[in-house]
């Protein structure tokens, strides 16, 4: 759990939203963006501020919060 040091939540930024490392880049956007099939590396170019270990921190987070949250879907 050492990555989730890169994701941040401050009231001042985006409204609270979990950030990568106090930036404006939210996790929810990285993981929307992997969701769409860009790989890591097409993000990476995107957002040259970014680092693969800021991707790994937020499927890491993702990974945390799927196991305490549950949201129905249809089947």
């Amino acid at each position: 759990m050492i990555m989730l040091e890169r994701i941040t939540i401050d009231p001042s930024i985006c409204h609270g939203k979990p950030t990568i490392r106090r930036s404006r880049l939210l996790v929810a956007t990285v993981l929307e963006l992997l969701a769409s099939g860009m790989t890591q590396s097409e993000i990476l170019e995107d957002y040259p501020n970014l680092e693969i270990e800021d991707i790994q921190a937020c499927l890491e987070y993702a990974a945390l919060l799927a196991h305490f949250r549950t949201y129905p879907i249809a089947a």
